[in-house]
């Protein structure tokens, strides 16, 4: 209403048109739900999706069928051509989407982009497109670290992803990267529906699974009284009691001690996580 007492039709046939949107909407969304329960899909992803995609119709025939092809008369006089567009397309796409790594130990740096995946989809596209080989995939989640995976998915992790990153820490852990793997595994027990990723996990992945957090132990029992790996405990022996007293290295060992316990507890924890039998 106006002053001068005047109705705005215009503005009530919008505030029409959005609640007959939104009931519409409500409709497609809530019978896309029944379909997807009398479906029994496998998954929450699953139902998700088909939620999502209820507004998509399928194609007809005259969506398919409308246009006619024209075929070319020379087509190898238009291979240069196209291939010239090809490569153009192409070279758009890697400006836009960093499909370029260059990889090193401990760093992954992303040719054409300022940063690592904020999103979710983000990391699903770079682990889908950019990641070939098990080792960059391992080198891409210890560049991330635990703490960037959770806040990634702080919501979910997304339906396969929490097995693949099973068998790719399992096959490429090493000592050095062990107290990183744990945090990885921490972070990743910590997200929203973990135990249903957990129950969906392939009999390879469970192995897998098995395998790492066997190797896990196997890496604690094979370092010193200080938390060093035992060639470096005798080498390093000399020079702490040249530079520090009996004191100071008591005080060492047991904070060292106590590191290890909690470490142990941690994996003891995560083995009731994942469900390691």
């Amino acid at each position: 209403m106006e002053e001068t007492g005047a109705i705005d039709f215009c503005a009530l046939e919008r505030e029409l048109q959005a609640a007959i949107a939104a009931d519409e909407k409500y409709q497609r969304e809530n019978d896309a739900k029944f379909r997807a329960v009398h479906q029994k899909v496998a998954s929450y992803e699953e139902f998700r999706d088909i939620v999502l995609a209820s507004h998509l119709k399928p194609l007809e025939k005259k969506d398919k069928m409308g246009k006619k092809k024209n075929l070319l008369w020379n087509s190898y006089a238009t291979q240069a051509n196209d291939k010239q567009d090809r490569e153009m397309e192409l070279a758009q796409v890697r400006r836009k989407t960093p499909l370029v790594f260059v990889y090193t130990r401990k760093l992954i740096q992303i040719k054409g982009w300022d940063g690592l995946p904020e999103t979710s989809a983000d990391f699903y596209r770079y682990w889908r497109r950019c990641l070939k080989s098990g080792q960059e995939r391992y080198q891409f989640l210890f560049q991330l670290g635990g703490k960037d995976l959770g806040r990634i998915f702080q919501a979910d992790v997304g339906f396969g992803l929490l097995g693949e990153f099973l068998v790719v820490l399992a096959e490429h852990a090493c000592r050095e990267d062990r107290e990183a793997v744990l945090q990885i595994l921490q972070s990743l027990s910590g997200t929203k529906r973990f135990g249903l990723n957990v129950a969906l996990l392939s009999q390879v992945e469970k192995d897998s699974c098995r395998d790492l957090f066997g190797k896990l132990q196997r890496m604690g029992r094979n370092c010193g009284a200080d938390g060093l790996p035992e060639g470096t405990v005798e080498a390093g022996t000399a020079a702490l009691q040249e530079e520090q007293n009996e004191a100071e290295r008591e005080t060492h060992l047991r904070g060292a001690g106590q590191r290890k316990e909690a470490d142990d507890r941690l994996i003891k924890e995560l083995v009731k996580c994942y469900c390691v039998s």
